[in-house]
């Protein structure tokens, strides 16, 4: 396979770096970009793993318990607390992304133009 070289993200291109390419193999094998990979799976996996294990908790605990089927006050059961808690979880989550996700953008435009500077080579 060869190597592919693409030219810059349109975002990046400003000045004399308008007319260079960046080779995103050698962008792969830095340090940089594997620390960059590193620290972002320490973010989304245990995010996900947590989401997954409260979303099915609730068809869980619904079907093979009563716990949740007890009042909490008055009429309104623990289903119901734990039902509006995945909403709450899910709008939570989704914010704590989305700040998280512009610093993992901001992260891989230094490393594409760091590449740039370095002239592709892996560091």
């Amino acid at each position: 396979m060869g190597r592919y070289f693409v030219s810059t993200v349109n975002e990046l291109n400003t000045g004399k770096q308008a007319n260079e390419t960046v080779d995103f193999e050698e962008v792969e094998e830095s340090e940089q970009f594997k620390s960059f990979m590193q620290n972002k799976k320490k973010f989304i996996i245990p995010y996900t793993i947590f989401f997954l294990i409260f979303y099915f908790l609730l068809p869980v605990l619904t079907s093979y318990t009563t716990f949740l089927n007890t009042p909490l006050v008055g009429d309104i059961s623990w289903v119901w607390v734990f039902a509006f808690a995945q909403f709450v979880m899910t709008w939570v989550l989704c914010t704590i992304y989305v700040k998280k996700a512009a610093s993992f953008d901001n992260q891989a435009d230094q490393i594409i133009k760091d590449q740039m500077h370095n002239g592709g080579e892996s560091s």
